[in-house]
């Protein structure tokens, strides 16, 4: 029988979904389990990940036709097959998961980093299909990237190039799960715009309708629902955020000279709110030299992107 279909997981610092992907790119079944349930036991999380990967397979009764797995995962090394040291995932150590998960699935499985699989299914299934070179950013728990350049994932000499979440931009700024200050992840993340928010309340006595949610217990989400209401400090807190994002994303230009950004992740969801200052900032801190890259959001659900890319290389798994 031939093997036409691959397994693609995107491991979360909140969930990890995963899903059987035919050779056409369809996703014909899916399922998740919620990462952070398993602490820091990243054996017990392989484990149960193993298991239902498995009962997935058996349900769609494609045992004997799934080919491979393919991994996205935060600091998910391609050329080693483990993740090392993820700052927004609770196990800090180095995970063999590659290893680990192909021998309870006895298929062939390889790995990357998850902005990078998110990269891989908007190139081959998104907005950036037909894009030679492009910037994919992701906002989510964190905020990752994945460069492409001729039509190639930029991987570098160690599997670790294009962690742009981890690119300073503020010096001496807040700190950072990586050990460092300032970095764009502390400002630009779902949880970064929540520590915004927090010092724009702590420093402003005017009312909004963040002040109604306990502190603790404050999200994203409400920051965007207040703003879609016109609360004036939640429009506030995004233009704060977009400005640091437009800034930082005219200085990667001169990186690479992408085509386009890709803006994907929860916090991308917010549309206009994060987008129209961000271009603001963007077009006034681009070198002039440059062609202007066009600024998209992804056009694949948010899941979907994800186990695609990491769909797709799992074709290349031996």
């Amino acid at each position: 029988m031939t093997k036409s279909y691959v397994v693609g997981v995107d491991v979360g610092g909140t969930n990890t979904v995963f899903g059987i992907v035919d050779a056409r790119g369809t996703i014909v079944a899916v399922n998740s389990l919620k990462t952070q349930e398993y602490g820091d036991n990243a054996e017990a999380f392989v484990n149960h990940l193993a298991e239902k990967i498995s009962l997935l397979i058996e349900e769609n009764s494609l045992k004997e036709s799934v080919r491979s797995v393919g991994i996205g995962a935060p600091n998910g090394n391609y050329y080693t097959g483990t993740i090392d040291f993820a700052t927004n995932l609770s196990w800090k150590k180095t995970l063999p998961i590659v290893e680990m998960l192909s021998t309870r699935l006895q298929l062939p499985t390889i790995l990357t980093n998850d902005a990078k699989a998110a990269a891989i299914g908007e190139m081959m299934y998104g907005v950036a299909k037909g894009l030679k070179n492009f910037i994919m950013i992701t906002l989510g728990t964190g905020v990752g990237s994945g460069i492409v350049v001729n039509e190639k994932i930029l991987y570098g000499s160690d599997s670790l190039a294009g962690e742009l979440g981890h690119f300073i931009v503020r010096r001496n700024g807040r700190k950072c799960g990586c050990g460092r200050n300032g970095c764009l992840e502390t400002y630009c993340s779902a949880s970064g715009i929540v520590r915004t928010a927090h010092e724009f309340l702590d420093a402003r006595s005017e009312p909004t309708l963040l002040r109604n949610i306990e502190r603790e217990k404050l999200t994203s989400k409400d920051i965007f629902e207040a703003a879609s209401r016109g609360d004036v400090t939640a429009i506030d807190i995004f233009n704060f955020t977009g400005k640091i994002l437009g800034e930082t994303l005219a200085d990667f230009v001169t990186f690479s000279s992408p085509e386009a950004f890709v803006l994907f992740g929860g916090l991308a969801a917010a549309g206009d709110l994060l987008m129209n200052p961000l271009k603001g900032a963007f077009y006034a801190n681009l070198l002039k030299v440059y062609t202007p890259p066009k600024l998209l959001f992804s056009s694949l659900p948010a899941a979907d992107s994800a186990i695609l890319g990491a769909a797709a290389i799992a074709w290349e798994a031996k």
